[in-house]
C-alpha cells in the first residue's frame, strides 16, 4: 500500500542565506549609512591598484572619510540608479560613473582638500606581469655583482645568459629585460624586481563629486576612466 502524503516529514528550519548575498548587503548598509554620515561623495578612478598601500590610505583618512570598492551594480543600488529610488536628490548621478576600474568616496573634508589629496597621492612600485614596460631596460655583458653565486641558477631561470667565474655572478652577452611600451613578461617583472627597479605608480583620479547643493564632473579624471558624461 502507497505511503500517505500526509505523513511525509516538513523542514521547518529556515534556508541559510549565502555569504555573497550577506556581504553585498552589508555593502549597501554602509553606503546608505555614509550617505547620511558624509557631507560629499566622489566617484574615483584609479592606475595600479595596490591593496595595501589603499589600506594604508583608508587609515590615514578614517576620522574624516570612507573609501568603498566593491561591485559595481551593489554601489548602484545603494546609491540609487533613478531620482525614483536616490536616498538623497541628485545621489543617482554618481551611479553612472561606477565602471570599469571605479570606486566611492565619501567624506567630510573641503573639496580643495579632497582635489589636493587626489593630485598629490602617488605610490611607486614594482610591476607586475603584463603591465607596460615604462622604459627599456638592457643589461651589459659583464659582472653583476649585486648578485649572489647562489642566485646564479635563478637568474638563468629568468632567462637572463649568465654563468659564475670565480663565484662572480657575469653575463656573457648583453641583455634586454624589457623594451619601453611592450608589456612585460613574468621573467621581465623578476627581473626588474630583483633589480630594484619599480615601474609601476598607484594613482587615484576624480571622476565626479557630489553634494546636496552640487554635481560636477571632473574632465580629466573622466576621460581616464573611458566614460563621458552624456545623459
Amino acid at each position: 500500500m502507497p505511503k500517505s502524503k500526509r505523513n511525509r516529514p516538513v523542514t521547518l528550519s529556515k534556508t541559510k542565506k549565502k555569504p555573497g548575498s550577506e556581504r553585498k548587503g552589508k555593502v549597501v548598509t554602509d553606503i546608505k549609512d555614509a550617505i547620511d554620515q558624509y557631507s560629499s561623495a566622489y566617484v574615483f578612478t584609479y592606475d595600479n591598484m595596490r591593496n595595501q598601500k589603499l589600506k594604508d590610505l583608508r587609515e590615514q583618512l578614517k576620522s574624516s572619510s570612507r573609501i568603498f570598492l566593491a561591485g559595481k551594480k551593489v554601489m548602484q543600488i545603494a546609491l540609487g540608479r533613478s531620482p525614483a529610488d536616490e536616498s538623497k536628490t541628485g545621489l543617482h548621478k554618481l551611479s553612472k560613473f561606477l565602471q570599469g576600474d571605479s570606486g566611492l568616496f565619501f567624506t567630510n573634508l573641503p573639496r580643495d582638500e579632497v582635489e589636493r589629496l587626489f593630485r598629490e597621492f602617488e605610490e611607486h612600485d614594482f610591476a607586475r606581469t603584463g603591465s607596460t614596460s615604462t622604459e627599456t631596460v638592457k643589461l651589459k655583458e659583464g659582472p653583476l655583482e649585486q648578485f649572489t653565486h647562489e642566485m646564479e641558477p635563478f637568474l638563468r631561470k629568468q632567462g637572463l645568459p649568465v654563468r659564475l667565474n670565480r663565484g662572480v655572478v657575469e653575463l656573457v652577452a648583453d641583455h634586454v629585460v624589457c623594451e619601453d611600451g611592450k608589456p612585460l613578461s613574468p621573467e621581465a617583472a623578476q627581473t626588474l624586481r630583483l633589480l630594484g627597479i619599480q615601474m609601476a605608480t598607484f594613482r587615484l583620479y576624480l571622476v565626479c563629486r557630489w553634494s546636496c547643493d552640487d554635481f560636477e564632473v571632473y574632465k580629466d579624471g573622466l576621460a581616464h576612466l573611458g566614460a563621458d558624461d552624456s545623459s
